[in-house]
């Protein structure tokens, strides 16, 4: 498994002390930093927008995998890579044309992903995997932070 790469959330952080946070975990050799987006449609919650992306990127080299869990990321990635993403993963469920989106964050310079919620079926991302960078098995229900590590879907 020579492809695994440890990408701390910042969601866990404490943004008060986002800078030391950042300084700890590429200490401890993070390959790059995992931030998730969240809207509070495609999700419950809201986190943050490509402000705080351009902050983080100001403040590390190490690549932003930035993780939309938004509705309408065919409007907003282009937003989160000028802010300094990367690496932008989304969710095939909100989106009508995923290759059509693969294929614009990737002639936008940008690695990209397909995000697979727990009771998604590995079926429905099969038709992209060929044409994607990686896939983001989610382990947890997507939208909280915090959550313990679900062993089966």
């Amino acid at each position: 498994m020579g492809n695994v790469k440890i990408a701390p959330s910042i969601l866990s952080c404490d943004f008060s002390r986002l800078g030391e946070e950042i300084k700890k975990v590429e200490e401890a050799g993070c390959d790059m930093l995992h931030l998730d987006v969240m809207d509070g449609h495609f999700v419950p919650n809201i986190t943050f927008g490509p402000l705080l992306v351009e902050t983080v990127h100001k403040i590390t080299a190490v690549p932003l995998d930035v993780h939309l869990m938004i509705e309408d990321p065919e409007f907003y990635w282009k937003k989160f890579k000028d802010a300094g993403a990367s690496i932008i993963s989304f969710h095939k469920e909100v989106v009508e044309s995923p290759e059509k989106l693969i294929d614009d964050i990737k002639k936008g310079d940008v690695r990209v992903g397909l995000a697979l919620n727990p009771g998604t079926s590995l079926e429905d991302i099969l038709p992209f995997v060929h044409i994607v960078d990686f896939v983001v098995v989610m382990t947890v229900v997507p939208g909280f932070g915090r959550q313990k590590f679900m062993e089966e879907p």
